[in-house]
């Protein structure tokens, strides 16, 4: 059936969906969400149906497409293209069976994760499969298979001569940001550390949004080759490449429902790492009652689930457990954050020693896991002799930034400072509470704002002594955050002892 095209001027960003008008619909025996095969020359796509009742928005004899068809067809408004009834994609079988509670091969999870690429499942259909791992387990063949199946339907990066080291936090804890530390250390001690990094999805920043303070994130594969083969290592945001693409579709399903199974995680974590070479992965599992991870006895199966999907894909694998209790550092935000690492790797008095002792111990633990012995005592000789900071520095100018220091960092103009009410004891801080503060007052979207910690449990606090600053670049956020401080808790404090 020939129809004219009508541009409905309409981006999904994502899935290509069409609309036809219900007689033409009906004609051709087609329902809201089926697939049709439209045509133009030799130009070809699959989409998905929407019908309009109104000739308002579609006219009969006419279809809409939506930005991506247009571009995939390179049609026009008012083009002529050609459309039949497409069936279903196999894949969707595929996810019936796992719905069912079955284990799925290689092929058929190749299939299903080929056409979440491709655009070829709807949100419904890819929000089953999600829920299908949420609600079914899986052994650790079918979780190698699903890994497999996300690493060799994305682009893979070879960076030549081994070990090729990297690292992984599963998250939940505000700031956190050993990343920025431990890859110039390990990168100045003559290891190559390409690593990939996210963006905030419920924090007040992730490191990507971090490192963004300072430089691009935001590189080609080949110029992140060449950023490896010049300073040794690179620090950049993983969206922007396309390694386990399939993952971020995934997740884009996962964040509004909250779910996240144990084998969609496993399989995204290490298929991104091996997508990169990766042959020595240290994966930091924070344990606490507000992180991802809330027991030790869970800690421990997780432990032992990321060594054994390692060993079947080729990555050798070191965990340790930390305590995910209380955010690590003093700011909360992106520049906040960048500053407290610069700090640091400045060997500057400010630089938060938390951070700095996390960083070097899990430094000093890659580098004896790649066979370097003392590695605490030579990642503590490299941080402090300022080789890290050069090579930091390296990596910002290779990302296409330029270098400066933490004074140089700047924050919102609006700031508001809570003080402790009487004397006593900080006995800990709530990472939720936090982590909403700080999103409100605009982090980190807005790089400059967040919050920065003036104490830390176990410090001693005076009346009206100050507990933690919020910055904003924003009035209004900031009332809005201070608003919220009503009814938020923060911090906990009690009478001395």
């Amino acid at each position: 059936m020939k129809l004219k095209v009508k541009d409905v001027d309409i981006a999904t960003k994502g899935v290509q969906i069409v609309i036809l008008h219900q007689s033409d619909a009906e004609k051709l025996d087609i329902y809201h969400l089926d697939r049709i095969r439209i045509t133009k020359g030799k130009r070809t796509t699959i989409a998905i149906v929407n019908i309009a009742e109104s000739e308002k928005l579609v006219p009969k004899n006419c279809i809409g497409l939506f930005e991506e068809v247009l571009d995939v067809l390179k049609a026009r408004d008012g083009s002529t293209v050609n459309i039949k009834l497409e069936k279903k994609p196999e894949s969707i079988e595929y996810i019936k069976e796992k719905l069912d509670g079955k284990k799925l091969d290689y092929a058929k999870l190749k299939q299903i994760i080929e056409d979440i690429i491709d655009n070829k499942l709807t949100d419904i259909e890819l929000t089953t499969f999600v829920t299908s791992y949420y609600i079914h387990s899986s052994n650790m063949q079918e979780i190698a298979d699903l890994t497999k199946a996300m690493i060799n339907t994305g682009e893979k990066i070879n960076f030549g001569k081994k070990p090729i080291v990297d690292l992984h936090s599963i998250g939940g804890v505000p700031n956190n940001r050993t990343t920025m530390i431990v890859v110039p250390i390990l990168i100045a001690a003559g290891y190559k550390f390409p690593k990939t990094s996210s963006r905030a999805i419920t924090s007040p920043a992730g490191t990507a949004d971090t490192m963004e303070v300072l430089c691009s994130v935001k590189h080609t594969i080949p110029r992140l080759k060449k950023i490896v083969k010049d300073v040794g290592g690179f620090i950049v945001w993983g969206g922007s490449v396309n390694l386990a693409p399939a993952d971020d579709r995934i997740i884009q399903i996962e964040r509004p429902l909250s779910i996240d199974s144990e084998a969609q995680m496993l399989a995204s974590i290490m298929a991104k790492k091996a997508s990169v070479g990766s042959s020595h992965l240290l994966l930091e599992i924070p344990v606490g009652q507000e992180t991802k991870v809330k027991t030790q006895s869970k800690a421990q199966h997780l432990k032992r689930m990321f060594k054994s999907l390692g060993r079947k894909i080729g990555i050798k694998v070191m965990c340790i457990i930390t305590d995910g209790n209380e955010p690590i550092g003093n700011g909360i935000g992106p520049v906040l954050e960048a500053k407290d690492v610069l700090y640091i790797l400045s060997n500057d008095v400010r630089g938060p020693s938390d951070l700095k002792n996390k960083s070097l111990m899990i430094a000093g633990d890659l580098l004896h896991f790649v066979g370097c012995s003392n590695g605490r005592k030579k990642a503590k000789e490299i941080l402090e002799s300022g080789k890290a900071m050069i090579a930091f520095m390296n990596i910002v100018k290779a990302q296409g930034g330029k270098p400066l220091n933490a004074n140089e960092l700047k924050l919102g103009n609006y700031q508001y400072t809570v003080t402790a009410k009487k004397d006593g004891y900080i006995s800990g801080f709530e990472n939720l509470g936090i982590a909403r503060i700080a999103r409100i007052a605009g982090a980190p979207r807005d790089k400059k704002a967040g919050m920065f910690l003036h104490k830390h449990a176990g410090d001693k606090v005076k009346k009206r002594e100050p507990v933690f600053t919020i910055y904003s670049k924003n009035k209004i956020k900031l009332d809005f955050a201070i608003e919220t401080l009503k009814k938020t808790k923060i911090y906990s404090l009690r009478c001395r002892r």
